[in-house]
């Protein structure tokens, strides 16, 4: 491999399992790792066949066949990660046909249906929060569990766990978020925490990662919005001038996993915004949105919005 080609696609040859893929944060993340060169396993429950019960169109062959176009290759598995046995079956499948895997990124969620704004412990849904926590923090746990046997066979193996809120932001209590989102996101940051101490003895590196405000699929649809048109929302609330595209947390989990040094970051959380200073990617429109610093700064203390300095 030429010179040229090392810096165009850093990840080539690598192996990367994005566990949650299927839309949002995950397809960004599994597009920007293709786009690096990497082969990507794809994961989720939604297909061109089946839904899951978040009831969404996105599914992983789009997500596959997205990340192919920017250059890696996708590859769409269709996978429950709170069943032990697919997870097993899919860790198989990426040994016998790689024999390897040098990422793996935990942004399995799922749970948009679930968590209710607003309300105390006592007034939300416990059968809707239990399952929140299945599905956001049982599924991370059941993936890592399964995975990282083949992630620490060789060294350099990274582990990105993706939450919302860096450790700073969500050591205070979310109280708008409620107690099981709160509980959920912050369970997330811990377990890169875990699993940093039990793998850095064999070269590996694990780090939690949040995206700012995210105009995911879902989010724009909140807004009545595209991404073309996406600053029309600001109309509903101007703070969301802030937010950002899957992509960028997309390249920043690509940088890591291209840094040769990301041992650095070991343990840490870290967010989109952050670590766009560090590596000097951007969004696709060119500016690095800093959300949470904007969040805190800005949106928290009452100021009016404005983004200037912020992006």
């Amino acid at each position: 491999m030429s010179e040229h080609e090392t810096e165009s696609a850093p990840l080539a040859g690598k192996v990367a399992l994005v566990a949650g893929a299927t839309r949002g944060a995950g397809r960004g993340i599994a597009v920007e790792l293709g786009a690096a060169g990497a082969t990507v396993y794809c994961t989720g429950r939604t297909t061109r066949s089946a839904r899951s019960e978040m009831d969404r169109p996105e599914t992983i062959e789009d997500t596959a066949e997205l990340v192919t176009a920017a250059g890696g290759e996708g590859i769409a598995v269709r996978v429950d990660h709170l069943d032990p046995a697919q997870v097993d079956g899919l860790v198989r499948r990426i040994d016998g046909e790689r024999g390897r895997l040098d990422v793996l990124v935990n942004d399995i969620w799922g749970s948009d249906h679930l968590f209710e704004f607003g309300k105390p412990l006592w007034e939300q849904s416990l059968e809707n929060g239990l399952r929140m926590l299945r599905l956001a923090v049982d599924t991370h746990a059941v993936t890592s569990h399964t995975a990282l046997p083949l992630l620490v066979r060789e060294p350099g193996g990274l582990v990105v766990e993706i939450t919302d809120g860096t450790a700073e932001f969500n050591a205070d209590y979310r109280k708008d978020c409620g107690y099981f989102y709160d509980l959920a996101k912050t369970a997330v940051i811990r377990m890169a925490l875990a699993q940093s101490v039990e793998i850095a003895p064999y070269g590996g590196t694990a780090v939690s990662v949040t995206p700012g405000w995210l105009r995911s699929e879902a989010m724009l649809e909140h807004f009545g919005v595209t991404e073309d048109t996406w600053t029309d929302g600001t109309a509903k609330d101007p703070h969301f001038a802030i937010s950002e595209t899957p992509a960028f947390v997309g390249r920043a989990v690509a940088a890591l996993a291209a840094d040769p040094e990301r041992a650095r970051w070991n343990g840490t959380s870290q967010s989109s915004g952050g670590l766009a200073k560090v590596y000097g990617f951007t969004d696709v429109d060119g500016s690095r949105p800093d959300a949470y610093t904007y969040i805190t700064e800005v949106a928290m203390a009452g100021r009016p919005a404005d983004v200037t300095g912020y992006r």
